[in-house]
This record gives C-alpha cells, structure tokens and sequence, in this order.
C-alpha cells in the first residue's frame, strides 16, 4: 500500500517536471508541393527546447520535454508560422506528421534581402562598413532598422568597420586577408540564393568559428537545403543601377539523391544618383549537391558575379555650392557620352567544395575547400607623361581634374585678390562645364606624338591579382542532452600580385615609365632593372610586387543549454604570416625594393564566455565578454608596398576587449530589447598617402602617414521595440546611442622618397618621426554616432502592406588630419614655435566639425497576390521623402599642414583647402515585381 501511495505521488509531481522518457516528433511539409521542408524551427512554446528539421522534414524531441498540455509552434523564413496544440503524457510518444507551412503571400521575406542593391556596398569611403547589420535584417527590430533605415546614412553597428564581423559561406570565412573585410561584390546580384543565413551577433556563440566583435554570418547555399522552386524577379531604382533581373530555380532533394540550384542575374545603368556612376554587372550562381546516403553529402558550389562601377568624388563645399550634390569630378564628355575615370572592376570567381559528414546523432563533420581567383582593378588618370630630352625627363601635364583648386574662384580669389575679373572667369568656366576635358587630352597626347615624344596623359588601372585557397573542418558534437561542443581548424594561403597597367594612352603610343617627380634619374626609375623604359597599352608600369600570406587558426567552444540558463566558453588561437616580394628594384629604394623581404609573424588568440538567464518566458537578460589579440591586416602592416619593403615601426598584434549585457522583453504583443556595450581597441595601426604642404615649415611633400599605437574606445546602447497595437497595425521605434572616440595620443610617422626636397623638409632616409599626435578624446569619423527611427506598419488581410519611418541622425563628424594635431602644426622650418602662433585660436582652428543633426523620412509598401501555384508581389520603397540635404563624412585635407597655412586659409570667405565632403542622396527609389514558381 505505501508502495502505491509513493508511486501516486511520484506521478503528481511527475506532471510538473520534465519527462525522462517521452517523445515528440513528428514532420513538416510544404502545404502545395507537399514536400518535406528542411531547416523549419520547432519550439515548444515557453521553454528553450527547439529543434530543426532535417532533409526530410523530420524533428524529434528526445530530453527536457515538459509534459500536459503544451503548443508546437513551427517557423521558417519565406512561410507563414503556425501553432499546433499538444498534449504530452509521461512515458509516451506524441507523434505529429505531416504539419504544413503556407509561403507568405505578403512579400515580407523579400523586403529587406532584395533591397539590398549594393546602394553602399561598393564605395571607398567606408560605407561598406555598414553592411553586417544588412545581412542581419532577418533579425529583431534594432537589426532590421539599421539595415533598412540607417544604412544610407553610412551607419556603424556600435561604430565598428565589418573587419570585426565574419562573414562565411558555407562555412568558408570571405573576409579579405588584405584589410579584413569582405569584399560584397563577389556574391552580388544572387540575393536569391542567400536567403539561408545563420547569425551570431556581437560576441555571440557561432557554430562556425570564433568570429569578432560584430559576429558572425554565416551563408549556407547548400542546394539541398534551398526552398524548391523558382523566381524570377525584375527591380528599378534611382540610386546605384537602374535595372536588375534575376532568375532562380531550385530542385530541391530528387529521387535520386540529387539536388541542384541555378541563379543567373544582370544589374546595369548607365548613372545613378550621382552623375555618371556607370554599373555594369553579372551574377552567375549554381550549386551541386549528392548524397550518397545518410551519412555523407558532397556539395560544388561557383560563384561568379564579375562587375564595373563609376565611381563618385568626394567635394569641397564650394564644389557642392557652384554644382550640386550630385556633381561628380571624375567625369567628361567624350563623343557624345559620359566617360568615368574612375571605374572599379571587381571580377572575382570562387569555386567550393564541400563534405558533410554527419558521424551519427551527435557528431557531424563538415570539410570545405575553396579557391578564389581573379582581378580587382581601380582605374585613374596619369598626367605625369614626360620625354628623355638630353638624359632628362621633361614634359608633364597639367592635373585634368576640372576641381582642382587651381581652377575653382577661391584660388584667385586669395591668390589674385586684385583682380576679380579672374575670379569671375573661373567661377563662370566651372558652372559651365566643370568636368573632365577628354578632348584636351587627346590633343596633347597626339600632338606631342607627332613630335616624336611620349604620352602626357594615360588611363591605368591599380590592379590585384588574388589568388586564394582556403581549407577548414568543423566538428559538432552533442556531448549529451545539455553540453553542445563545436570545433574547427581554419587555413587560408594568399598570393596577391600587385601592379599599375595602362589601360588607354588617349592617342599616343608610348608611355616613359619613370616618376616624374624624382629629382634624380636614377631615383626616378620605377624599374632600375628596366630604365627609361617605354610602355604601351596592356603593359605593367610604375609597380609590381607580389604579397604572400598565410593564416592558420583554430577554435573550440562548448554550449551548455538547460530550462532557465545558457551559457558558453569559446577559444581561439592563430598564426598569420606576410611577405613581400619585389618584382621591380625602385629607383627611390635600391636595396630595399627586389626580391624577398622580411617574413613578419604574428600570433593571435580569442577567448569570450556569455550566459543568457531567463527569468520567466518575457523575461531574458543576458551578458557577454571577450578579448581578441589580432595580426595587423596586410593593408596596415607595410607603409609603402608598392615601392619598397617597410613596415610600420614596432608593429604587432592589435588588442580588443568588449563587453555587452542585454534586457530582452517578449509578450504577445510588445517585443523590446536594450542593450549596453563597451569596446575597446589598443595598439591599432592605420596608413593613409596624401600631399602634404607645409611640412617642416613650408615644404610640400607626398607622403605616407603612419599613425601606430591607435587606441580606440567605443561604447554606448541599443534599443528596440515593436508593439501589435492591432492584428494589422504594429508601432516600432529604435535608438542607437554610443560614443566613439581616439583614447590616446598614437604615434606619428610620415615616410616619403628620400630625395632632397624630403631632407630639406627633415626628413632622415624618408622617414620622419613627428612624436605623438593629440588626438586624445576627439571623435571617430565613423558615420552618425546617434540614430533614431520611430514608424509604423499596417498589414491588410488582403495582402497589401504600408509602412514609413522618419529617422534622425546626430553626432557625426568630420575626419581630422592627424599631422595637423602633431608637433608640425607649430614648429616652423627652423624647428622652433611660429613666432606668431596664438593657443586659444589654434584650438579654435583644430576644433572637429560636427555636421549638422538631420531627419530622413522613408516610405515603402507592397501587395502580393496568389494566381493558383503562383506568387506574385510587387513592392516599392521612397527613401528620403522630404528630399533632405545631409552630409554624412569627410576628412580634412592634408594641405593646411601648419598653424600659418590653416590659419590663412580658413581667414578667407571661402577656403581653398577646406574639407571634402560625402553628401547622401536625395529622394530614391527602388522597385520590385516577382514572380515564384
């Protein structure tokens, strides 16, 4: 009897505890097709436990299953999610087959991947940066408004660049080994087929590798785990390219074991908003997979996505103020038609293959191999053209660009105040015409032929040749029930080749390779192995060296689960490897130029823990921490490869710690997150080439500027939240606050050819070392440190959807020219104080400009219709409404390089160095129709 009272109690409390031996499982199916959906979410509502369906639509819960009455609740993107009401009895197996998904018919899985039209992906001026809240926009409302809103603003996720987030297809990391960051492009136009991303954002735990303090993205393009079936989509906009068409088909997972996806697409316009950004581009996707049973899978993944762009010039205010914000300096006209300058070709095919091994129920093995080959070429004009006259370069031409500040009003309005008459002439000539004269090239050039001499003027291209393989395998492995571990070995091997090519000698036929600004012959040949040589069309010119790195790391990690809290460890250690290789001897560096230089080594290690606690269902919080000891990228390690083999002095590894805790809100109605974070970075390089006047006095140099030893801190809060006001109607709003500043006074080099002019401005065998440089406590240059958005969304049941934001940005400043905060700025030729120099008005004069605070209105909406076994949407998007002017970067010129200069400068109604400016674009558009199949 007391044996059946202890059994009867045993059971009641077994109702409130979790079941030791009791099942759910069940499977998912596409509602039309009917076919098994792989990758579906399963949760059961009110607990941690999910699963995730496998290749044939299958979950099952084995632990931790709460018992009675109970909701299944299935999601994937693309579908409509749905509830499924349970109930679990202990010691038994609920089995659910077959439950259905509905693809959404709204469009709404579109909204925020099609958009993505490369808008600010491709620029030079740090707008790509903003990128790894884009791939995140699938997420909550703070990720989806910073890729939706803020993106055309130049917006930073905690005012970090994307070199601290990975970014990985297939498990395979895309971040370039040359400055860290991914290179867009490579993957651009096949929005399709990169739909299945899995995210770790911040210092969060990914299955993949050990990733930044941004996250990580991985890309998963297995073709047996994309949706069956096809798309094809056309879009038009205002704002990059003009047209897009893209067509995808998937098989999904055949009888036969086989699966396949196909993704072709072109996107093309001869301007965008700014004037004659030319885009030119093609996307060529497709992925093979077999498996060849339970076990094993083999998957051939190419990717190729070859692309041209205009590029668009940064502009003086007094620019912007004669033309508009649209004004592009780096075009003319030339038979009738618009000819950039400046086109950036990205042509970059990577090939992948592969291997998952699932060991059995706990352990899975995936190995991948890729390789990338291919060219990034930037082209540019050489006005540098000279003839051997006696043993003696001569010639050159004047700078085509037609804002240079020798052609703009300012110029003669300081320089010839006298007479206005040149001031009005020039003003007059630039509102006219203000570009490129191509015509007027094309004579020189011909002219100067006839007389038996060489170019004057060229069209080059800066090219890199990559050629990249990179090798991993990653382990998971269910320890048991709780304990999840994850593991891998990463190895990439880089050879870059690196060197200018002519491209177009505008009418003649040769081309003096030598710098023409070297006051020695000798020192002038780009190739002492090769002197004065004569270059024609297709010829490599002025540099040519290779780089070779390699890198080697590995991670381990361990998740631990249970019903109330989370948490885990992760480690990582690394070995990264550069060299140069000179293939020409500068005539600049004799002995430092050829051949092999210096092997440098870095070593590298991660490590970060985070624990998530739920107090209740609504209530999570969670906190995370972590330190990254990281190589130098290439970019930041050599001071001047093209010409010679220096590094930056005392360079190591970089140093990174953060920190971030968050409060997370759920309810039926109200979602809401915030979030607080601290990093900081210590030890940072960073290498910028500019003409620099008035170093050592009054000397006009061109330079490389190394600033070492670069501390940052970044910190501040995130906040969002989306309210269901209605089953239509849903309010949301975001604030993004943070600070983002230098936390020291980094050392400052400048390096230049040691050639007299550099002795006479100090420098000692081309290096001059200018001590540190006060940029303590100024702000980071890094697009608005402040975001707002407040807006709303009404979802008819019809299939119809509005939406509009208005969205204001504050704190964003202006670049600030370090060697202007260095001991230059009042240190005369002689090495003393300027003898007139004033404390309170340097300050006044060195003070960072702060754009003005700015409010940009967008608008988007969308219907969606179902024809039988078709979909059909169409949405469209109004940014900037209200048609806003707004700056949104710029950095100071290295012109006004001392107290004198910048104080005469900025003395006048308009200033002839002043700072050059980004503006954002007015009022765009971008439209969609699609069709799925």
């Amino acid at each position: 009897m007391k044996g059946k009272i202890l059994l009867f109690i045993c059971g009641i409390f077994s109702s409130i505890l979790f079941a030791q031996h009791t099942l759910i499982k069940g499977s998912v199916k596409e509602s039309q097709s009917f076919k098994p959906l792989e990758g579906v979410l399963v949760r059961i509502e009110g607990t941690a436990v999910k699963r995730v369906t496998n290749s044939f639509g299958e979950f099952i819960f084995e632990s931790d299953i709460p018992l009675g009455e109970q909701v299944l609740s299935i999601s994937m993107a693309g579908y409509t999610p749905r509830r499924y009401p349970i109930i679990v009895n202990q010691g038994q197996t609920v089995n659910i087959t077959d439950m259905t998904l509905d693809r959404e018919a709204s469009g709404t899985d579109d909204l925020f991947i099609i958009t993505l039209t490369d808008d600010e992906l491709n620029t030079d001026t740090g707008g790509a940066d903003n990128i790894s809240g884009l791939l995140a926009s699938s997420l909550d409302v703070f990720q989806r408004t910073a890729a939706f809103e803020f993106s055309s603003s130049f917006f930073r996720a905690r005012g970090m660049d994307s070199r601290n987030g990975s970014v990985l297809i297939n498990g395979i990391e895309m971040n370039k080994l040359y400055n860290g960051r991914p290179q867009w492009s490579n993957w651009g136009g096949i929005n399709d087929v990169l739909r299945n991303q899995e995210l770790a954002l911040g210092l969060a735990p990914s299955n993949y590798n050990f990733g930044g303090m941004l996250g990580t993205t991985n890309i998963n393009v297995r073709a047996s785990q994309a949706r069956a079936g096809g798309r094809l989509t056309y879009s038009s906009s205002n704002r990059s390219y003009t047209n897009r068409i893209m067509v995808t088909y998937a098989s999904g997972v055949l009888k036969n074991s086989w699966a396949y996806t196909v993704s072709l697409g072109r996107r093309w316009g001869n301007e965008g908003f700014q004037e004659a950004t030319t885009y030119r581009s093609n996307s060529f996707f497709t992925s093979v997979e077999k498996r060849f049973n339970d076990k094993h899978s083999l998957n051939i993944t190419a990717i190729y996505t070859p692309n041209q762009r205009g590029k668009s010039s940064p502009n003086t205010q007094e620019v912007y103020d004669l033309k508009h914000i649209r004004y592009n300096e780096y075009w003319g006209w030339q038979n009738g038609k618009k000819r950039n300058s400046r086109i950036k070709e990205v042509n970059e095919p990577i090939i992948m293959l592969n291997h998952y091994w699932e060991v059995n129920k706990k352990t899975s093995i995936h190995t991948n191999i890729a390789y990338q080959f291919g060219k990034l070429a930037n082209s540019r004009l050489d006005y540098n053209g000279t003839d051997l006259i006696n043993g003696i370069p001569q010639g050159g031409g004047s700078n085509p660009s037609p804002a240079y500040y020798q052609k703009l009003p300012s110029y003669f309005e300081k320089y010839f105040p006298d007479n206005l008459e040149l001031v009005y002439q020039a003003l007059k000539a630039f509102q006219a015409d203000g570009q490129i004269d191509w015509t007027a090239m094309y004579k020189a050039n011909t002219d100067n032929a006839q007389n038996g001499g060489n170019a004057i003027y060229a069209l080059y291209e800066d090219r890199v040749d990559d050629r990249q393989l990179s090798v991993n395998t990653i382990i998971t492995k269910s320890i048991n029930q709780h304990v999840l571990f994850n593991g891998a070995v990463h190895f990439r091997s880089l050879t870059s080749e690196n060197f200018a090519r002519v491209t177009d000698l505008l009418g003649a036929s040769t081309y003096l390779d030598i710098d023409a600004f070297a006051s020695d012959i000798n020192d002038a040949q780009n190739d002492l192995l090769n002197p004065n040589r004569l270059v024609g069309v297709g010829d490599t010119f002025k540099y040519h060296y290779n780089i070779f790195a390699k890198e080697l790391k590995t991670y381990a990690q361990i998740q631990c689960t249970y019903n109330t809290m989370d948490f885990y460890v992760s480690g990582t250690v690394s070995s990264t490897r550069y060299q140069r290789e000179g293939i020409y001897q500068n005539g600049g560096f004799p002995d430092n130029s050829l051949g092999k230089g210096q092997q440098l080594s870095f070593t590298g290690f991660g490590a970060k823990a985070g624990i998530t606690y739920r107090l209740t269902g609504k209530h999570v919080f969670n906190l995370n921490a972590g330190v990254i000891k990281r190589a130098p990228s290439i970019q930041n390690t050599y001071s001047n490869s093209r010409e010679n083999h220096n590094i930056v002095p005392d360079i190591s590894e970089e140093n990174i710690m953060s920190a971030d805790a968050a409060y997370v809100f759920r309810s039926p109605s109200v979602k809401a997150k915030v979030t607080g974070y601290i990093t900081k970075s210590t030890n940072a390089n960073e290498i910028a080439f500019f003409f620099a006047d008035g170093v050592g006095g009054d000397h006009a140099v061109f330079v490389q500027e190394i600033l070492q030893g670069i501390d940052k801190k970044y910190f501040g809060g995130e906040f969002g939240i989306e309210v269901q006001v209605t089953p239509s109607i849903k309010l949301k709003g975001v604030a993004a606050m943070g600070q983002f500043i230098y936390d020291n006074n980094p050392n400052l080099y400048l390096t230049t050819e040691p050639d007299e002019d550099a002795v006479a401005a100090g420098f000692v065998e081309g290096i001059k070392d200018f001590g540190e440089t006060r940029l303590k406590d100024y702000r980071l240059a890094n697009g608005p440190q402040r975001a707002y958005s407040a807006g709303f969304e009404y979802r008819d049941p019809e299939f119809w959807w509005f939406g509009a934001t208005a969205n204001v940005f504050s704190d964003t400043y202006l670049d600030v020219s370090p060697l202007a905060r260095s001991s230059n700025f009042n240190t005369d030729f002689d090495g003393n104080v300027f003898s007139d120099y004033d404390e309170t008005l340097a300050k006044a004069l060195l003070k960072q400009e702060r754009f003005d605070d700015y409010m940009v209105v967008n608008l988007v909406g969308g219907k969606s219709w179902k024809i039988g076994q078709y979909y059909v949407s169409f949405f469209a998007s109004i940014n900037n409404v209200l048609n806003k002017t707004y700056r949104t970067g710029g950095f100071e010129q290295g012109r006004t390089a001392n107290f004198k200069a910048l104080r005469d400068d900025k003395a006048l109604e308009t200033p002839v160095f002043g700072p050059k400016y980004w503006y954002g674009r007015g009022t765009t558009y971008f439209m969609n129709l699609n069709l799925r199949f």
